[in-house]
């Protein structure tokens, strides 16, 4: 059976679908490591510092951390280099914890360009927004400032208290709000499964779309039958 390219499904119906977005939204909004800050406190069991113009270094070695105002990173190692310390590579349990935003990230290396202001955690990538109560998961996390886009790759776990992604490859556009699922990609929505080739989530709108080879079971809730209906429908290309 032949089905649409795209299909969409209005969310209007489930009360406080927005906040659940919006937490995912805040999520993965990778917060910038404390080295964008203007003034930072660094400390290890073991410091090397070089200050020659154009070899500047900065290695911390055992119990890693460097804190801001707002945020820690923490690592067994830790790494500043380049033109006026540009870059920070901090590897082996990296944690970063942002404070203003509740929000703590772990992973087995973290790259930060703060210039270009990209942010990339690599092995094992873990954002908990505890503020908004959701959690990101995906062997790689990384946050492109400059383009206002943020994608996760491989394994992508997205857990909210009422709604929940899997997929193989994430890609928010924050200018847009925009959040896009590909690689076998399923949204669980309060009892609801949406299933597709790519799956387009509209924060603004309340809306998904579902293109290409789509699936979905929608279950009644009393306000909308007597509670003992279920509907369900399956559409494949």
């Amino acid at each position: 059976m032949s089905s649409p390219t795209a299909y969409g499904v209005g969310l209007q119906r489930a009360r406080g679908v927005r906040c659940a977005l919006v937490g995912i939204v805040v999520a993965l909004l990778v917060s910038a490591p404390a080295l964008a800050a203007s003034t930072f406190t660094f400390s290890g069991d073991r410091t090397s510092i070089v200050f020659a113009a154009g070899r500047e270094r900065t290695l911390l070695v055992g119990n890693a951390r460097i804190v801001s105002d707002d945020t820690e990173i923490e690592a067994q190692e830790i790494e500043i280099y380049g033109d006026d310390f540009r870059f920070a590579v901090a590897r082996g349990a990296v944690r970063v914890i942002d404070r203003e935003q509740d929000i703590v990230l772990t992973a087995d290396r973290l790259l930060y360009d703060r210039i270009e202001r990209i942010t990339r955690a690599e092995g094992n990538a873990v954002m908990e927004d505890r503020r908004n109560e959701t959690v990101v998961k995906g062997a790689l996390l990384e946050n492109r400032g400059r383009e206002n886009l943020t994608i996760i790759q491989v394994g992508v776990r997205i857990l909210g208290e009422d709604l929940t992604t899997r997929s193989e490859f994430a890609r928010y556009r924050r200018d847009q709000n925009i959040l896009e699922l590909s690689g076998l990609p399923v949204v669980f929505w309060r009892g609801d499964e949406y299933r597709a080739s790519r799956i387009v989530i509209d924060i603004d709108r309340d809306e998904i779309t579902l293109q290409g080879a789509v699936r979905g079971t929608i279950t009644t809730s009393d306000e909308d039958s007597d509670g003992t209906s279920s509907g369900a429908g399956a559409a494949d290309e």
